[in-house]
Order: C-alpha cells, then sequence, then structure tokens
C-alpha cells in the first residue's frame, strides 16, 4: 500500500506540474493574441479551475468524525456552513478587511498543506534529507496569493470582479510583489543546496506563474490543479475505501472515491454562487467574483479542521 501510494502522490504532483506550466503557456499565447485585458478567456479557465478545487475540501468531516453518530455529524456540519456563512458576509460587508484576512489564512493553509504533501512521499520513499519547511512553506503559499495579486495585470482583474479591493494593497504592491519574490528566489537555492531539485522545481513553475499568468488564472489554477489535487491525495490514506482501492493496486479508483463524494459541494458551490449573483449587471464577473467569495469562505474552516491532517502529515 505504501508504494502505491507514493506512485499515486507522485503521478498527482505530475499532473500539478504539467497543469501549471500548461497554465503559463496558454497564458502567455493567449496574452499576446489576444492581450491581457481581454477577460472572456481568463474567466472561462478560471471557473473550470475553480471547478476542479472545490470538491477536495467537501470530505472535512468524514477526516475529521469518520465514525461520529448522525447527531454528531449534523452538529458538525451545521457549525461548519455557520461559519462559513458568516465568513461570506464578512468578505462581502468589509471587502478589504475580510479580503486581506482570508489571503493570509490562504497563504499559510496552501504552504503548511504543499509541505505535507511532500512529507507524506518523502515518508514512503525513505527519503533521509529533511525539507527545509522554513523556507518551503512561505514561498509555496504566499508566492500564489501575494503576487497576482499585486503584479500589473491586477488592477483590471480586481476591477473586473470588485472594484473595491484594487487598493487592497494600500500602496505597498511593489514592496510585496520584491520581498516575496526574492525570499521564493533565496528559498529555490536552498531547494537546490539541499539537493532537492523536485521542491526546486515546484517552486520555481509557481514563481512563473504567479509573475506570467493573469492575476485570475493564477490562482484558480493554482488552487484547482495544485492545491486541490494534492489535498485530495492526501485523503486517499484516511477515507477507508481508498486505502483498500491503494492495497489492491487500484490507484485511480482510489483517488476517485476521494473526489466522487464531494462534487455535491461543487453543485451548491455554482448555486449559491449563482443566486448572489443574480443581481449583478454583469453575470459572468458577478458570478465569478461570488464564487471566489464562497471558495475563499469555505477556506475557514477547512483551514481548521484539516489543522489535524495536516500535522500528522508533518510529523
Amino acid at each position: 500500500m505504501q508504494e502505491n501510494a507514493a506512485v499515486l502522490f507522485n503521478r498527482v504532483r505530475l499532473f500539478s506540474t504539467i497543469s501549471v506550466s500548461l497554465a503559463i503557456l496558454t497564458s502567455l499565447i493567449f496574452s499576446d493574441l489576444s492581450g491581457q485585458g481581454t477577460m472572456g478567456w481568463q474567466v472561462i479557465i478560471a471557473v473550470v479551475a475553480l471547478a476542479i478545487g472545490i470538491p477536495h475540501g467537501a470530505l472535512d468531516h468524514l477526516v475529521t468524525l469518520p465514525k461520529a453518530q448522525p447527531t454528531k455529524m449534523a452538529l458538525f456540519i451545521l457549525v461548519y456552513v455557520a461559519v462559513a456563512i458568516a465568513a461570506v458576509v464578512a468578505i462581502l460587508r468589509f471587502n478589504i478587511v475580510g479580503f486581506i484576512g482570508v489571503l493570509f489564512m490562504s497563504a499559510i493553509h496552501f504552504g503548511i498543506g504543499d509541505a505535507a504533501f511532500i512529507n507524506e512521499i518523502d515518508k514512503r520513499t525513505g527519503r533521509s534529507k529533511k525539507l527545509n519547511r522554513w523556507f518551503y512553506i512561505p514561498a509555496a503559499g504566499f508566492t500564489p496569493v501575494f503576487i497576482p495579486l499585486v503584479n500589473s495585470a491586477s488592477t483590471e482583474a480586481l476591477a473586473s470582479v470588485n472594484p473595491a479591493l484594487i487598493n487592497w494593497h494600500q500602496g505597498l504592491d511593489s514592496q510585496i510583489l520584491v520581498t516575496v519574490t526574492v525570499f521564493t528566489l533565496i528559498a529555490i537555492g536552498v531547494m537546490v543546496f539541499d539537493k532537492r531539485y523536485r521542491e526546486a522545481l515546484d517552486l520555481t513553475v509557481l514563481l512563473l506563474l504567479a509573475h506570467l499568468a493573469p492575476p485570475l488564472i493564477a490562482f484558480a489554477v493554482y488552487f484547482g490543479c495544485w492545491h486541490a489535487m494534492r489535498h485530495t491525495a492526501r485523503l486517499t490514506l484516511s477515507l477507508p475505501r481508498s486505502v483498500e482501492n491503494l492495497t489492491q493496486g487500484m490507484l485511480r479508483k482510489a483517488f476517485s472515491n476521494a473526489v466522487i463524494p464531494g462534487l455535491p459541494a461543487l453543485i451548491g458551490t455554482f448555486v449559491v454562487a449563482g443566486l448572489l449573483a443574480l443581481s449583478g449587471r454583469d453575470f459572468t464577473d458577478e458570478f465569478f467574483w461570488m464564487a471566489l467569495v464562497v471558495v475563499w469562505a469555505l477556506t475557514v474552516p477547512h483551514m481548521a479542521v484539516t489543522a489535524k491532517l495536516d500535522r500528522a502529515a508533518l510529523t
């Protein structure tokens, strides 16, 4: 089972790297042909990428309370949804403060999750050299979150989804851009020095995605094709049916068993986003903004309940 899990994790890792590389290439091609300011193709790709990523957080109750009684499970789900709704209200009511808060939470969650994913591979491949988490976690988390929102294309993207967020950085955009970029370059150097070449490649493609892809594409593709896929791979180690399939060498089935139960959450997210967007004049932009709000809001309870899973993976 351990060898099969390592194979699955490495396949997912390859998928995430290829997806991000294709997103970079596609962005360069489309930006050259139609200009980065053309939002139509960006929104389409971003919505698809978000759709890929949303189901990964819908199994939190099964991981946190795997054998809970129906009453306890219902109470957990009720509290989970209540926290998410409160986060939606906070983001919509206090745009900038809520936005910044979710950005920091997301960056921390993403960085820790990525390090936990790598640690699961190390456990199963017998790698003795430990990952330098002090450099990898901040670089892997802050690069895909902050750089896309302070580069030259972010103003128009934010104006499209919510103009109130344009000046969220309070004029410190260049300082944030330089600080995160320099730190990530140093982290890449640390990975190379430690002979963690695969981790150096991961940080390199994330840095290129953040700098070269339009902000909407950069975040959505990272969230759906990188973070969510790697988190789903880790779920296969906790779900009984996936564990059974891993033991039998049925890797695709093991992975699908960690995805299919989360599909209702995808439908629910888009329904809620659609209802919230109906009052907007431009449904496409409003829908995407509301979808982002729902995704960001779900990050709050999701990060809390996956902390135990992350802690176990990192030990």
